[in-house]
C-alpha cells in the first residue's frame, strides 16, 4: 500500500489562535502529528510515503528529512493554492498508483479503526474510492457524504440535509482510475479536495463510504486537548 499526507497549508487558525508551533510538528500526547500519521503508516504494510509541504516549513523539511525509515519517503517541498493542487503535484512521485492511502495531515483517527479501514480495501477489487466517514461533527464547514443503503456514495453536499448520516473525514483509499482524473480535473479548473470528490462520484466509478466512529480535525487550539483525550482513550484500549 502506499500511503500520502497533504500537509502543504498554512494552518492559519491555529496560527490565529495563538499556536507558533507548525501544524506537522504540533504534538499530540507528546507525538507530532506527521510522525503519528507515518508511525500508523508503517504498522499497515507502507511501501513507501509521500509528503508535500509548502515552501516556508523549514522546520518540517529539516525534521522529515532527518528521519531514518524502513521505506522510501518521498518529499515534495512545493507552495500551492489549495489542497486538490497538492495531491495533483504529489501524485507525480508516487511510485505505484494501483492503491493509495491520502489524509491530510489534520485528521485524528482512531489506530485500530483505521488498520480495518486499510485491509477492507486492500482485499476490495469492487469499488474504486472507500473514503472514511464519520458521523462525528468536528468541523467549521464539514463536508456531508451523501450515501444509499449500502453506504454507496452518491454525492458530496456543502449543506446538510434531511437525514444525513456521515460526512467526510478527510482520508481517502484511491485505486488508479481515481487518480488518472486527476490531469482532467485541474486542466479544468477544479479545486479544493471536496470538489474532486465530487468528481469522482459524476464521473461514474464506484465510490464507498467507510464509517469511522470519530474523527477529530486538529484546526483549532481548543481542538489539541480534545484530540488528546481521545487518543488516550482509543490507544489505550
Amino acid at each position: 500500500m502506499e500511503y500520502a499526507i497533504i500537509a502543504a497549508g498554512q494552518g492559519s487558525r491555529l496560527v490565529a489562535d495563538g499556536v507558533e508551533t507548525s501544524k506537522p510538528l504540533l504534538p499530540l500526547n507528546g507525538v507530532a502529528m506527521i510522525d503519528r500519521l507515518i508511525a500508523i503508516f508503517l504498522d499497515n504494510n507502507a511501501e513507501s510515503i509521500s509528503i508535500i509541504i509548502n515552501e516556508e516549513m523549514v522546520d518540517v523539511r529539516t525534521h522529515l528529512e532527518n528521519l531514518k525509515l524502513p521505506v522510501p519517503l518521498h518529499l515534495l517541498i512545493k507552495t500551492t493554492p489549495d489542497s486538490l493542487h497538492s495531491f495533483y503535484e504529489l501524485a507525480s512521485l508516487i511510485p505505484n498508483r494501483q492503491k493509495l492511502c491520502l489524509t491530510t495531515i489534520d485528521p485524528i483517527f482512531s489506530p485500530l479503526e483505521f488498520s480495518a479501514y486499510i485491509r477492507s480495501f486492500e482485499s476490495d477489487e469492487k469499488h474504486d474510492a472507500l473514503m472514511a466517514v464519520t458521523d462525528y461533527i468536528d468541523d467549521e464547514k464539514p463536508l456531508y457524504v451523501k450515501t444509499n443503503d449500502d453506504l454507496t456514495i452518491t454525492d458530496f453536499l456543502d449543506e446538510s440535509y434531511e437525514g444525513f448520516r456521515y460526512v467526510s473525514g478527510g482520508v481517502y483509499c484511491l485505486n488508479s482510475k481515481v487518480i488518472s482524473l486527476l490531469q482532467t480535473a485541474i486542466e479544468s479548473g477544479v479545486s479544493r479536495m471536496r470538489n474532486f470528490q465530487r468528481q469522482i462520484v459524476y464521473s461514474g466509478l464506484k465510490v464507498h463510504a467507510y464509517p469511522f466512529s470519530k474523527i477529530i480535525d486538529v484546526d483549532h487550539a481548543s481542538d489539541i486537548l480534545k484530540a488528546e483525550l481521545f487518543l488516550k482513550r482509543v490507544e489505550n484500549k
